[in-house]
């Protein structure tokens, strides 16, 4: 039985299955689904959990190189929230582009978590490293 880390263990299959260059979309409970890419939905309630809780908890135990999100992420956000993004991914360089071209980027995951979190273009996809 873990004692530590991630519990969820399609979650962990998941990560497990990344390798490197690889990417991981983290997304917030309106982004659309990807028939073509394994979805987890730890979806609870509005904001339970957030995008930067799963974040935080990868990033225990994931080498990541790059992380991307929507330039609207910034627009449609106040500074308080853009700043916990930023501290969220802490020495992982950002890449913001429009919301159309991120999404181009996604059926190339491993896979999608997606969480309640309810900020708006709070989704990231992480490469790894």
């Amino acid at each position: 039985m873990l004692k530590t880390g991630i519990l969820n263990p399609a979650i962990n299959s998941l990560l497990s299955r990344v390798r490197h260059t690889n990417t991981l979309v983290v997304a917030d409970r309106g982004f659309p689904f990807w028939p073509q890419i394994e979805t987890v939905d730890i979806s609870l309630v509005d904001d339970i959990p957030r995008v930067l809780d799963v974040l935080a908890a990868i990033r225990a135990n994931f080498a990541l190189g790059r992380a991307f999100m929507a330039e609207e992420f910034r627009a449609q956000n106040d500074a308080a929230t853009r700043s916990r993004f930023e501290q969220g991914l802490a020495g992982v360089p950002l890449i913001y582009e429009p919301h159309v071209e991120f999404k181009k980027r996604v059926p190339q995951a491993i896979g999608l978590i997606r969480t309640g979190d309810t900020t708006q273009y709070a989704n990231i996809i992480l490469e790894s490293a």
